[in-house]
């Protein structure tokens, strides 16, 4: 599903500065394994393998266990495999008992508070970390993802402009981005995607292609097809089965009606099997084609895959909005999106509540609510076709129409079935 969370694979502009904590390990790095620790990897990795001898070599360092932690959120967002998430929170764990006062380990620990969805714990720990390093630009970073999951935007714009003035490099660059595509500005976040595209370590390939999938993904928002399928080839063309990737250029040609290599793309990756979005999108795109007997195959189970991931906290959202979006367990979707909202108050959880409010037959809460959603102006035809149709429900037909034109001219095919809906329910107001 697409969002501002996207994410199982964006979460917090997650770059995790890697590049510097991976600099401060390897400047550290003398001895640091505790078998407990990565004992979940099934087969033997050269980087792992490192940080184990390194913890072998000195078991009551922290220096080990920081390399392994790094590792494995670098592994996390480059497999989209977030369970690996869960073994760097136990190695960041093992090196805090070791020494509390690390300050690589609390920053970690920082950090990955974010990735649990802990924002006020994460905002706690990292103003706590800024007492003591106040040029530190990692902490600015924790502080800009923290402020921006919690609707700070200001504090979060404050913090992501010192991070560039400390630091300017791709991750202080592309949380630059975010934050400017948030606030509507297109145009600066493009180029502020180009630019930590092409900041990010030559030697990270995953870094730069995470830059550039980023970079078509605000293209696609706004509409630009053509401009966004390029970047995402060019990402391609780094790691030929990069998964956000793939997916976001089979979004991209199933925008453009090219639902045969859009299927294509969709079914050639490994592990697409056991990927709810996945199997939504093909679910779409079946049904587009005119054959509902393999749509239904997929969305049933795509919805048992996306269902499995309730009590997951970075996934909360992603069910309630599949859930909402198809009119499935709408008490309980609306039940995730009010604990959500009381923790996270961002513009896409306010819209998330939003819509579940609506779907619940809360017209006027759910109008209040979009207002929040929609108060940065960002450029998103979701939040646009959300508010057009709450506003449709509360009889405001002519600020309905207003909005479901918007969301339509801005990104056409921001989501196949949605916007059918969003045109049949445009073509009704006109009539």
């Amino acid at each position: 599903m697409q969002g501002g969370n996207d994410v199982k694979n964006l979460l917090l502009l997650s770059l995790v500065l890697i590049s510097l904590v991976l600099t401060s390990c390897s400047e550290k790095l003398t001895e640091v394994s505790n078998k407990d620790v990565g004992s979940k990897t099934a087969d033997p990795d050269p980087e792992i393998e490192t940080a184990m001898n390194l913890i072998k070599k000195a078991p009551d360092s922290a220096i080990g266990y920081n390399q392994l932690t790094v590792i494995y959120i670098k592994k996390a967002r480059q497999t989209s495999n977030f369970e690996l998430n869960k073994e760097a929170e136990a190695a960041n764990k093992k090196a805090l008992e070791l020494e509390p006062n690390d300050p690589l380990a609390r920053k970690l620990q920082a950090s990955l508070s974010l990735t649990f969805h802990r924002f006020a714990n994460g905002l706690e720990l990292a103003n706590q970390l800024l007492k003591e390093f106040p040029d530190d630009p990692f902490v600015y970073g924790v502080l800009a993802d923290a402020n921006t999951e919690l609707g700070n935007y200001s504090e979060a714009v404050a913090a992501a402009q010192k991070m560039v003035d400390l630091r300017p490099n791709s991750s202080s660059y592309a949380r630059v981005a975010h934050l400017r595509s948030l606030h509507g500005d297109h145009p600066g976040a493009a180029e502020m995607y180009k630019i930590a595209a092409k900041t990010a370590d030559p030697a990270d390939r995953e870094a730069q292609s995470w830059c550039l999938v980023q970079l078509g993904k605000e293209y696609w928002n706004n509409g630009k097809y053509k401009e966004a399928g390029k970047v995402f080839d060019e990402a391609l063309g780094l790691i030929p089965d990069y998964r956000l990737a793939l997916i976001a250029k089979a979004r991209n040609l199933a925008a453009l009606g090219n639902f045969d290599e859009a299927e294509r793309v969709l079914t050639g990756f490994d592990g697409y099997q056991s990927d709810p979005d996945v199997h939504i999108l093909l679910a779409q795109i079946y049904e587009r084609k005119g054959d509902l007997q393999k749509a239904d195959e997929f969305f049933r189970k795509g919805l048992e895959l996306e269902s499995k991931n309730l009590g997951v906290a970075s996934e909360q959202q992603h069910v309630a909005l599949l859930w909402t979006n198809y009119d499935i367990n709408l008490p309980q979707a609306l039940q995730i999106a009010e604990e959500e909202y009381s923790r996270q108050k961002d513009i896409y959880t306010a819209d998330l509540l939003a819509w579940c409010l609506f779907k619940t037959g809360r017209f006027a809460e759910a109008s209040k609510m979009s207002e929040k959603a929609m108060s940065l102006k960002t450029n998103d035809a979701r939040l646009f076709y959300h508010a057009g149709m709450i506003e449709n429900a509360l009889w405001n037909r002519a600020r309905a129409r207003t909005l479901l034109e918007k969301a339509l001219k801005l990104n056409p095919g921001f989501d196949l079935k949605q916007a059918d809906l969003a045109r049949a329910t445009l073509e009704k107001l006109r009539g």
